[in-house]
């Protein structure tokens, strides 16, 4: 009688033993299959994370924030890169508070507007792209800028267009 109970435990053992080994299995592949599946995802995560920063760079390249040898000029001249971005924006927005047309767009405005710049993008340390519209015309300008000796900023219109209208 106690063989046998000997037995059945030994087999009952046996089966708990190849259960728990089944089960620990598909548990195992499971868990390697769902892995796999999020190292597939985070791959394609990357690969668009590439490809985003290649467009970043490539749209940034004419930035002066990322231009090294326009800021180097800067330094050099003494001027804190920090304060002087802010401040040449500044400068030119500052021209839309004026009276009467726009001192650097060169297009009149519609009854009751007035032509204003909207964005500034600096170039580098000479140049300057520039959108600008009065609420129904808009148009870009490219502008060179510079500090004098007297550390006067000068804007210089170079080119303009003004966007077709109906």
């Amino acid at each position: 009688m106690k063989q046998r109970i000997f037995i059945y435990l030994f087999i009952f053992s046996i089966l708990l033993v190849l259960f728990q080994y089944v089960n620990s299995k598909r548990v195992y592949e499971d868990l390697t299959n769902r892995l796999d599946k999020k190292s597939e995802r985070i791959e394609a995560f990357k690969d668009s994370l590439d490809v985003i920063q290649d467009m970043f760079l490539e749209v940034s390249h004419f930035n002066l924030d990322r231009n090294e040898d326009a800021i180097s000029y800067f330094e050099d001249e003494g001027y804190n890169i920090d304060e002087l971005i802010p401040y040449i924006k500044d400068e030119l927005y500052k021209l839309n508070e004026g009276r009467g047309d726009h001192p650097i767009i060169p297009y009149g405005s519609s009854e009751g507007r007035k032509m204003m710049i909207n964005t500034v993008k600096m170039l580098n340390h000479k140049w300057i792209i520039a959108d600008f519209s009065d609420g129904e015309f808009w148009g870009e300008i490219f502008l060179t800028y510079e500090i004098t000796e007297d550390k006067l900023l000068k804007f210089n219109l170079v080119e303009s267009f003004l966007y077709p209208f109906d």
